[in-house]
């Protein structure tokens, strides 16, 4: 059974606590939305399962976004629909309703993958559309040095990529997701090339998995690395990233076609 907290968040995290400022720090990052744009072409209608605060949702189609946290729906733009409330083990939509379906930096939080993955399935007669991270990569960027807890979290909550499509069935594509040094979503990697975003509380709880971490660990793990900026040892092992357009990290998108 679904568990949810109080705010109407699913899964491991309560996006009542941590997710007021989201909607500032997680801006979807444009290159990214293209991808999934593209991966999703020739749909017209589009379910987006925990959708947040409403970052990829394209115009390009006629989508229905369904998030079961209130404090993430309060932040949805009011040129969006408004989100239904329901989580994605139980959608409350009839078999193939939808051309395609998508979900990102989603599939972590749900307290059965399985189920979720299914559903979307069900209820999609096209392409289904995941954006996660790959647990096998996510300890090889740099901030595993400085805050082990934080990234053994996220590598512990993304499931591993052949379960997603296994889950999923028919036919699946993985592509590697490239993230731009500017990228506008603020998740983890996304600061590769500017570590100092870190030190800000705010953006680091804008990555749910800080919020795994007790408030003296997680201070710590800060003060670390506002040290080593501050001597410039960060610098002097990582530095060039500062100017490297793009980082080939965990990202990836996952297409999964009927057949």
């Amino acid at each position: 059974m679904t568990q949810r907290s109080t705010d109407g968040s699913a899964g491991d995290a309560d996006y009542g606590t941590i997710g007021t400022g989201y909607s500032a720090y997680r801006q979807p990052e444009p290159r990214i939305g293209a991808l999934i744009e593209q991966a999703l072409a020739g749909a017209r209608t589009v379910l987006n399962v925990g959708a947040g605060a409403g970052s990829y949702e394209s115009a390009a189609f006629d989508v229905t976004a369904v998030e079961p946290s209130a404090s993430m729906r309060a932040q949805r733009p009011a040129h969006l629909p408004v989100a239904i409330d329901a989580v994605a083990e139980n959608l409350p939509f009839p078999d193939d309703a939808f051309d395609g379906a998508m979900t990102t930096f989603s599939v972590h939080q749900w307290s059965d993958l399985k189920a979720g993955l299914r559903e979307l399935r069900r209820v999609a007669r096209g392409p289904v559309v995941v954006l996660t991270c790959d647990p096998d990569l996510v300890r090889d960027f740099w901030l595993y040095e400085y805050a082990p807890l934080v990234l053994d979290t996220e590598a512990r909550r993304y499931p591993a990529i052949g379960d997603i499509t296994a889950a999923l069935g028919g036919r699946s594509e993985v592509t590697p997701v490239p993230i731009p040094v500017d990228c506008t979503d603020g998740f983890n990697e996304a600061y590769y090339g500017r570590p100092e975003r870190l030190l800000d509380p705010a953006a680091r709880q804008s990555c749910s998995a800080w919020s795994f971490v007790d408030a003296a660990t997680g201070e710590q793990y800060t003060e670390h690395l506002r040290r080593d900026l501050e001597s410039g040892a960060w610098d002097a092992r990582f530095g060039e990233l500062r100017t490297q357009p793009f980082l080939n990290g965990s990202l990836v998108l996952v297409r999964a076609d009927v057949q």
